[in-house]
């Protein structure tokens, strides 16, 4: 769409079709492109049109709105089909988590992107397989393949989500950076109606009950619900009609976290020497370990997805050098204590994941420390760093995939 826009910019007609089709990759492609056009007036003109910050809040057409309420409504209704048909939430819940929220949610990018039949079909087929696949495992007690492949699975219709949001399979660095950022937004978003939410219900339990009226079970079980499952839904439609709302907020975040988290590691790094404590025999500390290895690495990622458009200072771009680096050792560890336990007690699904999931975190950390170094050294910008954690993104995807459904098979369900 870029060459399109650049190729009509002086045909106020062409341009108007282009971005009554596909609107959000409109705007994506045009705010990458008009530092480039800047200065020309029909450029200058949309511009101001798609990126003018208005201080009341856009809620969108009638029609929108409509979807967003019964989206909210179905993603309510799946969540609560354990105790509508009577079906053991311990088997439910933890293999169609994520179908409560991610085929919604991608169905909301399929209309909002006006995607082909043919996409539609690409995002519906490997949903289908995976909620049949999932609720077909054996249910085997203390299964180690069942609960990787519930974990992953949630992770696969992530990637799903994000082709939906994407609109395509060519590699578009931009709008896999602009998936990664409003991940990024929505998490602050749905932050700030979670606890909004918090203060409501603690509210409204204890008015019912200053007069005699005991709804705690009866909210609980039905308004919780449907509001947790819609809050993802509501947060999304607020981020695409007023992306000022957190477009301000999410980069300051960034900023402020990033040398925070960088501190709190190496203190971190450095407490553990003298606590005795050591991932290589003590299996929940490296547990803990690996989850603050995908922490932080979700941390730059993001640091460098929010802000990778803008100019960046020397000292934004040292921060997060520095915090890969940091990261990097957590890796090394993380991965130096999971081959000490396989050459100590043997393989594991548990333990194959881990390995291999660390492995391909390497490697994406290797290639963003170096191209993070290359800017430091002026020999590339931040853009760089951008497009090679964009260009990484489906080699997860294709991880989750192996794990989800070949790992079951391959450790004979255990």
């Amino acid at each position: 769409m870029k060459e399109e826009i650049r190729t009509h910019l002086n045909n106020p007609r062409q341009l108007e079709r282009l971005y009554q089709i596909s609107k959000g990759p409109f705007k994506q492609e045009f705010n990458a492109l008009y530092p480039e056009i800047k200065g020309n007036t029909l450029a200058d003109f949309w511009n101001e049109r798609l990126n003018y910050e208005s201080d009341e809040i856009n809620w969108g057409s009638g029609r929108e709105l409509l979807f967003v309420l019964i989206a909210s409504l179905l993603a309510g209704f799946i969540a609560k089909i354990p105790s509508i048909f009577q079906i053991n939430e311990d088997f439910f819940y933890p293999r169609n988590i994520g179908f409560i929220i991610f085929p919604i949610l991608s169905a909301y990018f399929v209309w909002k992107n006006k995607l082909s039949t043919g996409k539609i079909a690409f995002i519906i087929v490997p949903m289908l397989v995976g909620l049949i696949f999932i609720n077909l495992l054996p249910d085997v007690e203390e299964s180690d393949t069942l609960i990787l492949s519930c974990i992953h699975l949630v992770l696969f219709l992530w990637s799903i989500l994000g082709f939906a949001f994407i609109g395509e399979m060519k590699n578009n660095d931009e709008r896999r950076l602009s998936y990664l950022k409003y991940n990024g937004d929505l998490v602050v978003m749905t932050t700030l109606i979670v606890i909004a939410g918090a203060l409501m219900t603690g509210i409204t339990i204890n008015l019912f009950s200053l007069i005699g009226f005991d709804i705690e079970k009866f909210y609980t079980e039905n308004v919780v619900i449907f509001g947790l499952a819609a809050v993802p839904i509501v947060g999304t439609y607020l981020i695409l009609t007023n992306p000022h709302l957190v477009g301000k907020v999410s980069p300051v975040i960034a900023k402020i976290f990033s040398p925070l988290v960088l501190v709190m590691l190496v203190i971190y790094l450095v407490a553990m020497i003298y606590s005795g404590k050591d991932p290589y025999n003590d299996r929940e500390f490296l547990l803990i370990f690996n989850a603050l290895l995908i922490g932080v690495m979700a941390i730059i990622f993001f640091s460098v997805a929010e802000t990778s458009k803008t100019t960046k200072s020397q000292t934004e771009i040292w921060m997060l050098f520095l915090l890969s680096v940091v990261t990097l050792i957590v890796n090394g560890i993380t991965l130096s204590a999971i081959l000490f336990r396989i050459s100590e007690w043997g393989i594991t699904p548990n333990r194959a994941a881990v390995l291999g999931s660390n492995a391909l975190i390497l490697i994406h950390l290797l290639l963003v420390t170096l191209q993070l170094f290359r800017t430091l050294s002026k020999k590339n910008d931040v853009s760089g760093v951008g497009k090679t954690i964009a260009f990484y993104l489906p080699i997860y995807f294709l991880w989750t995939i192996i794990v989800t459904f070949i790992f079951p098979f391959i450790f004979g369900f255990k």
